[in-house]
């Protein structure tokens, strides 16, 4: 007998009323829309300026020892962390800059500089004659001072007064900008220029993909419409998210992946089931009551998936992390809202028009015989299945490998080589590097509060005895291998507050680097000491990751297995679902270490490699590719129930799955892995990492994940796939959601002698009629 037919759900619940609202006012629903959407692009058209680029800060716990020391360095001491770097470059006139004219412009130029009142801590190498502000060959100069302000301020303050008037030649000199500031300011540019691109380029790859899938031009567009929605609605909250705290540069890269990607996907899945119902002759209003009970429930299954893998995020204290989980879960809320009440309205405009415009008419008409849709996802479903004990273990093997190069990663945390080497602040940067004796940037700086001279003097000394240190600066003069080496200059003292500045004798950021902080953080004070520097912020920033990943992991495994379980009644499978997600993110892993930190590939991909991985982005990039891995699996699953309610059998029920959403998963992750793509084609090297890494993650997770091992695994499982105890058996049934309300309990399938179901796909399934609870 014929395979049971798909019910349509009962009319009532969330997913009935929005399907009763979609096709009773569907003009009034678009018309609200439009002017929400107004009302979105005003808001959220100023948020690039409010958005901050980032620097030590993003990346740092407020509440660590360093970040407190720097901020007193910087209240207290303004010229002891300077942000902003003028390199002064005689060559024009080949007399150097202690030529009397060069070094009168050069007086006259820092003096201009600290005349306006949002700079402060001016030193330059002709006021102070320090020789580390002069250049090994004598043909450059440096002056140093501190924008004041918050970022925001400090990037305005440098882009419309200071560059304009301080840059290019003045007089016999000739000025590059440097420093921090410039840094964030240049790759804040970078990163809006290179967004724009992106968006140019997976827009019309987009485009041309779907309608490769639906073959109509019509239905094609509707995607990109909701995604467009989702993007401009971020905007705006993002805007207002801005009022109460600081969100990161990056969330604009993180709301055009993930509202094109998952708006897309959610799209499509209801788009494609939408059309399938009509194609089975139902109207308008009864495809959309079946289509939002199926395709709609998988859709808020998905976005919830996806909202709590990047919620963990908000366990760390790193803006960098907290401002890019609003962001994520922003938007993935408007997708899923877009994606449930306004592409319904849309269809039910819409109507039969959804097929307007098919691009495929022509194939079609030549052919003959037409495969029947999903037959190739079949067919591969049950050689894999047939093969399950190999497949399983020879794709575990593979992932595993392609995860190890991960064993070797090293955290650091980014410089001036994330910007192009045209960038003029990382060839200001660069210069320093080569032409001056040290950094100012490389150096341990300690904050040292009601301390006597006496006991500063003998602190520096026992700091300068440890080794790996090559002098103290401190209030009482230098000190080097424990004996006094001169005086300094610059006032180090305010109030009960003083700092001294210790320089290391090996790279700032490395092992040994955050070995000596840590020495120097054991050396006993007897006053209250506070350290601070690049390796000591990285120290702490480490430590905060560490201490929030295990939540941010218990976070996302317990809500994972939380939300399969309502979605499936089942115990194994919520725990297949987190392990198999775990396994996709390998190569992601991997592959990230062996090409951006061991720098494989840097020359055809154009960066810079450091030898080591910014310590925050691993974690950004595991939570966003987790939760874009459920969402694919909640694709998977949700159709498998329900096939395994209509069919009664497991195998019968894996293959009618696999069939139904191999080709919208497949779909959906080459929509998803071409807009992270050209994400990755941004020139700052960390946005590089971050698409081209969660691209490979997508498509491994699509291609490897749900092609092979989810069969296998499911098929070694067999039948205990589905199994609860009582217990939770009866919690299932209550509170799981099924179509138009709690769902209901599947028992056990049918004995031997049940009457077998003849199965197209030759997987021997047997009747069972209920209602239908999967996608698309």
């Amino acid at each position: 007998m014929p395979h049971p037919p798909r019910t349509a759900p009962a009319s009532r619940g969330l997913f009935a009323a929005l399907a009763r609202l979609a096709s009773g006012r569907p003009r009034l629903l678009l018309w609200l829309t439009l002017i929400l959407l107004a009302g979105a692009v005003v808001l959220g058209g100023g948020v690039a300026d409010r958005l901050r680029s980032g620097g030590s800060g993003g990346v740092v716990d407020p509440a660590s020892e360093s970040s407190f020391a720097a901020g007193v360095l910087e209240r207290e001491f303004p010229g002891a962390r300077p942000n902003l770097v003028l390199l002064a470059d005689s060559g024009a006139t080949g007399a150097g800059v202690d030529d009397p004219a060069a070094a009168r412009d050069g007086r006259e130029l820092a003096a201009r500089l600290a005349a306006l009142p949002e700079v402060g801590g001016v030193t330059s190498y002709w006021d102070s004659g320090a020789p580390a502000l002069r250049s090994d060959d004598g043909r450059r100069a440096l002056i140093v001072a501190r924008i004041n302000g918050g970022e925001l301020a400090a990037e305005r303050a440098l882009g419309e007064r200071i560059a304009p008037r301080f840059g290019g030649a003045q007089g016999r000199l000739d000025i590059e900008i440097g420093g921090s500031v410039a840094v964030q300011r240049e790759q804040q540019a970078f990163i809006g220029e290179d967004l724009l691109r992106a968006e140019l380029i997976a827009l019309p790859i987009t485009l041309i993909i779907l309608m490769v899938v639906f073959g109509s031009a019509v239905a094609a567009l509707l995607p990109v419409a909701i995604g467009i929605i989702a993007i401009l609605g971020t905007n705006a909250v993002l805007r207002v998210i801005t009022s109460f705290t600081d969100v990161s540069v990056f969330a604009s890269n993180l709301t055009t992946a993930l509202g094109l990607g998952l708006a897309i996907d959610y799209a499509l899945l209801i788009v494609r089931r939408y059309r399938e119902e009509r194609s089975g002759g139902r109207d308008t209003a009864d495809a959309l009551a079946v289509t939002l009970g199926t395709a709609g429930r998988t859709v808020l299954f998905s976005a919830a998936t996806v909202a709590v893998s990047l919620a963990a995020m908000l366990v760390f204290p790193l803006y960098f992390l907290r401002s890019l989980a609003y962001a994520g879960i922003s938007v993935v809320v408007l997708a899923a809202v877009a994606a449930l009440v306004v592409l319904p309205a849309l269809l039910a405009v819409l109507g039969r028009r959804i097929d307007s415009l098919d691009i495929r008419r022509l194939v079609r008409r030549r052919s003959r015989a037409p495969e029947e849709p999903g037959a190739g996802w079949a067919a591969a479903a049950r050689w894999v299945m047939r093969r399950a004990p190999l497949v399983a273990t020879g794709t575990l093997a593979v992932l595993l490998l392609l995860g190890a190069p991960f064993l070797g990663v090293d955290f650091g945390t980014a410089d001036y080589r994330q910007l192009p080497p045209s960038a003029q602040s990382r060839v200001v940067q660069e210069r320093i590097g080569e032409d001056f004796d040290g950094s100012p940037t490389g150096v341990i700086e300690v904050v040292a509060e009601r301390a006597g001279a006496a006991e500063l003097s003998a602190y520096a000394r026992r700091l300068s005895e440890l080794p790996g240190v090559v002098r103290v600066d401190g209030p009482a003069g230098r000190w080097a291998g424990g004996a006094p080496a001169g005086p300094v200059r610059e006032t180090r003292t305010s109030g009960e507050i003083s700092y001294l500045t210790v320089v290391p004798g090996v790279e700032a950021v490395s092992e040994e680097g955050k070995e000596l902080v840590r020495e120097v953080r054991g050396v006993g004070a007897g006053f209250p000491a506070h350290v601070s520097g690049t390796a000591a912020a990285l120290i702490d920033s480490q430590s905060a990751i560490g201490r929030g990943l295990p939540w941010a992991i218990g976070v996302m495994v317990l809500a994972t297995l939380v939300l399969v379980f309502l979605l499936t009644g089942s115990v194994l499978m919520p725990v297949q679902a987190v392990l198999l997600n775990t396994l996709s993110l390998t190569a992601m892993l991997g592959a990230v270490v062996w090409v951006f930190q061991d720098g494989n590939l840097s020359g055809p991909l154009g960066f810079t490699p450091t030898g080591s991985i910014e310590t925050a982005l691993p974690v950004l990039m595991f939570c966003l590719a987790f939760g874009l891995s459920m969402d694919y699996g909640v694709f998977l699953l949700s159709r498998i129930k329900e096939e395994r309610e209509r069919l009664g059998d497991h195998r019968a029920a894996v293959v009618a799955g696999i069939r139904g959403t191999g080709g919208v998963i497949t779909a959906a992750a080459l929509v998803l892995a071409v807009v992270m793509v050209a994400i990755g084609s941004s020139r700052i090297t960390n946005t590089k990492m971050l698409g081209l890494g969660v691209a490979l993650a997508i498509l491994m997770d699509a291609m490897v994940i749900r092609t092979l091992l989810v069969p296998a695994v499911l098929s070694l499982t067999g039948r205990a796939t589905w199994w609860a105890p009582g217990p939770l058996r009866r919690l299932h049934a209550r509170f799981g959601v099924g179509e138009g309300g709690p769902a209901r309990p599947v028992p056990e399938p049918a004995g031997p002698d049940a009457a077998p179901c003849p199965d197209p796909d030759g997987a021997g399934g047997r009747a069972r009629v209920t209602a239908g609870t999967g996608t698309g």
